[in-house]
């Protein structure tokens, strides 16, 4: 099998143009938003927005280049069992829809941090909002890293080149053009990322006679493995901690994290934020059958030859890359449009972490402590967004110190957030705890969490846990090793913990950090006198949020009429509508009349 071939000036061309116009959405929006005089109309849209492009752009947030270069990595290296985290985005967007969202978009808050303070403390608020800057600084370090060392390596794409031009364009769209500009620029880079992985797609399955020879070399490799109902928590992936883990892991994400709240709250009123919620569920999938799909025709083209072990290429995370320009280099640009989607994806989630540090940094560190006016806020938010993307590309060098994209990635994600979901998840459905309870459980959370994922570094879990499929090199034109799985060395003394505690499947740090903030907090929070707190209304959920009361409710009130669904819609919209004052079209006068 010959060398891939290397990028071409067209394939620049490409990725160039796409730069170019997703720093362009950010000029425009610069001058057509010249009204965006306040910090709201910068950070939230003027809470405007509609649900198809917030659905998008909460896609694109955490969709990044992690999913387009990593997913069909582990699919080749580990088998299609991936794909069930499918059913975990079907019940973290059921949670999220009818939990948390009515909860941030009926208070009208900026910061997702400001409800902390509600329920609890100005410390509890504080230290979420710490740890929530902590968390997205280094994972948007590994996210501008990880994909450009790989694409550095396989196309001869500068590596330091390609990292600060990605932050610099993330940059200026997010400073230029505030959330706006995030939203649509985002809608953009959905796009090339779907075209970058069908373009992968098509060609693998027209030079190899169809899907169904795809699907059959796959089999035969071992490599749909999809359902595994094993139990046993050390096991890396199966059904239950893909789809419990997962579930608790992009709850997380979507429910309570700062960068995707701040979307569906920026839309115009619930039911389009309860919408964008569900049409952005179509898009994981739709994304996440394609990764996996080119996992598959990964596998179908390197089963006999695997090029990591052949030594072609230096990583893993270099394979998607590799075979791009194996299958695609005939076209010219289309590589370049592969890798496109590689920095698109990056690009979106940069610009989401940037534009959110930039909220809560104002929401919860600024305006509380300084007297600012609006202007004034608003141009500390942009100059937030500049500071942080700055200390974005820095944090790109600590990145090198982490393993393989897909899991670090989770792991960041999951150590941080699996805590922060309890401590909210805590407030938002337990009358009785208090702030007391509130830190104990999240101090005891966080605490557990990153004792494990530490020691999961120390002591990486044996194969009989992580269970790597064979990669073989009999087809390739030299004499090697023939089988990946046995390289892997052991170390000769292991402590008990390392393989019944450390070796747990990273996917279940986060519902342990959880768990244990629920349980600790509530247990303190009795113990402390919670059961006599009178919690402020609004503060919990109630049946009145629920989706399925509201609908049955509305039904009901028409079981007599002839309601058609244009009206239903109507009247879901003003049942999930403007329950705050504060997204209303029109402002309310605070002068009073003559």
């Amino acid at each position: 099998m010959s060398s891939a071939a290397s990028f071409s000036v067209w394939d620049y061309g490409v990725l160039t143009l796409m730069l170019v116009i997703s720093a362009g959405i950010g000029v425009y929006y610069a001058f057509n938003g010249r009204g965006q005089s306040s910090s709201a109309d910068f950070l939230v849209g003027g809470r405007s927005m509609t649900a198809v492009p917030v659905a998008l752009s909460l896609t694109a947030s955490f969709m990044s280049a992690i999913t387009v270069l990593g997913t069909p990595v582990e699919v080749y290296q580990y088998g299609a069992v991936f794909i069930l985290i499918c059913f975990a985005y079907f019940l973290m967007v059921a949670v999220s829809s009818e939990i948390f969202l009515p909860i941030f978009y009926r208070l009208g808050i900026t910061s997702t941090y400001e409800y902390l303070e509600m329920r609890y403390n100005k410390v509890i608020r504080l230290f979420g909002t710490v740890l929530f800057i902590i968390q997205t600084v280094l994972y948007t370090g590994l996210v501008i890293y990880a994909p450009a060392l790989a694409l550095n390596q396989v196309t001869g794409v500068d590596l330091w080149g390609a990292v600060v031009s990605t932050g610099v364009v993330c940059t200026l769209y997010c400073t230029l053009g505030g959330l706006k500009a995030v939203v649509w620029t985002d809608v953009f880079q959905v796009g090339i990322i779907f075209a970058g992985l069908l373009a992968v797609i098509v060609q693998s399955v027209l030079l190899q006679g169809g899907i169904s020879t795809i699907i059959s070399d796959s089999a035969q490799g071992g490599r749909l493995n999809i359902w595994d109902f094993d139990p046993n928590p050390l096991r890396r992936h199966t059904f239950w901690s893909i789809t419990v883990g997962g579930t608790f892991l992009w709850t997380s994400v979507y429910g309570i994290n700062q960068a995707q709240v701040q979307r569906y709250i920026s839309c115009k009123s619930m039911f389009h934020a309860k919408m964008a919620l569900y049409i952005n569920l179509v898009c994981l999938w739709g994304i996440s059958l394609c990764s996996v799909f080119c996992g598959l025709c990964l596998y179908s083209f390197y089963k006999n030859c695997d090029p990591w072990t052949a030594r072609k290429v230096s990583a893993l995370d270099q394979l998607m890359p590799y075979l791009v320009l194996d299958i695609l280099s005939e076209y010219p640009g289309v590589p370049g449009l592969f890798v496109a989607a590689a920095y698109s994806g990056t690009l979106s989630t940069v610009s989401s972490s940037v534009n959110a540090l930039a909220a809560v940094t104002i929401a919860d560190l600024i305006r509380p402590y300084l007297n600012l006016s609006e202007k004034q806020l608003s141009w500390a938010s942009k100059g937030m967004s500049l500071f942080y993307g700055a200390v974005c590309i820095g944090m790109a060098g600590v990145a090198s110190l982490m393993g393989g994209m897909l899991q670090a990635a989770i792991s960041i994600v999951g150590v941080v957030g699996g805590p922060l979901l309890g401590l909210f998840s805590l407030g938002i459905l337990f009358p009785c705890a208090n702030a007391k309870g509130g830190l104990a459980g999240l101090i005891s959370g966080l605490a557990l969490s990153l004792w494990v994922c530490i020691g999961a570094q120390i002591y990486p879990p044996l194969p009989e846990n992580s269970r790597p499929l064979t990669l073989v090199t009999h087809g390739c034109n030299f004499s090697g090793s023939t089988n990946w799985t046995a390289n892997t060395e052991e170390n000769l003394e292991r402590p008990f913990l390392a393989d019944n505690w450390f070796s747990l499947s990273y996917l279940y740090f986060g519902p342990l950090g959880t768990v244990t903030v629920i349980t600790v907090g509530l247990f303190v929070s009795i113990l402390s006198g919670g059961r006599q707190m009178k919690v402020q209304s609004g503060l919990m959920i109630s049946k009145e949020d629920l989706t399925f009361y509201k609908a049955y409710n509305v039904l009901k009130a028409k079981v007599s009429g002839s309601a058609g669904t244009f009206e239903l819609e109507q009247e879901l919209d003003k049942s999930f509508g403007k329950t705050n004052f504060a997204f209303c079209d029109v402002e309310l006068s605070t002068q009073t009349p003559a």
